[in-house]
């Protein structure tokens, strides 16, 4: 059994919140700017340092719960392959008895799951909240130096408008070493060269990815 990938409804909801309260702020005087920026407002939540950081904590925070939940996982297949492999040997009752604990077994082991992966998730939406709400500022203060009329965000490819766009307006990186420079944390040390991988297991899973795409070039 797999968990669901952690969802992005939050990002898409705190999208429109930043640049919903960044419309409704008083426009400067002068000419009105022209230049256009993409972010990837995920991707630059993930990468910041405190990104970085802050999620880390909360995936070694769920690593009792992961090897717990594989555990049962691994109780659950055992049971489940026994039976199969004794189908011809067990009477009617006793196969019966034991497809009910499989059965059982089986919807704690996903309740536990779903529970597991809610409490992620809106663990999860927290750390990216408080962030975003920070990074708005930042992305307010660059946008009204660099003379950028609109930022759009093209973090989700499914409900992103924008079909292309040059690199050279992907204000992403600039964003991140920004948001970094403000906050004054640190880069996390890296990962020590050679470090076992873990073995494959249900686990309550971080968002997706710590890569910011560049926007597509034609």
């Amino acid at each position: 059994m797999k968990l669901r990938i952690i969802s992005l409804a939050l990002f898409a909801l705190l999208t429109s919140a930043l640049f919903a309260q960044n419309g409704n702020a008083a426009a400067p005087a002068g000419p009105a700017p022209s230049k256009i920026g993409v972010i990837n407002i995920q991707g630059a939540i993930i990468s910041t340092n405190q990104g970085k950081r802050d999620f880390d904590v909360l995936t070694k925070k769920f690593e009792p719960k992961r090897n717990e939940l594989a555990q049962l996982n691994e109780e659950v297949e055992k049971l489940k392959k026994d039976l199969q492999d004794k189908q011809d040997k067990l009477s009617d009752e006793e196969k019966n008895s034991r497809a009910r604990i499989i059965e059982k077994k089986s919807k704690d082991l996903q309740r536990q799951l779903d529970d597991a992966q809610s409490d992620f998730n809106q663990q999860s939406n927290e750390v990216a909240a408080a962030i975003g709400n920070k990074m708005l500022d930042i992305i307010d203060k660059y946008a009204r130096q660099n003379g950028i009329a609109m930022v759009l965000d093209v973090s989700n490819q499914q409900t992103s408008q924008v079909l292309w766009a040059h690199e050279a307006i992907n204000i992403t990186p600039d964003i991140v070493t920004a948001y970094n420079t403000a906050s004054g944390v640190e880069a996390p040390p890296p990962s020590a060269p050679g470090a076992a991988k873990p073995a494959a297991k249900p686990a309550v899973k971080p968002p997706a990815s710590t890569t910011t795409p560049a926007p597509k070039k034609p």
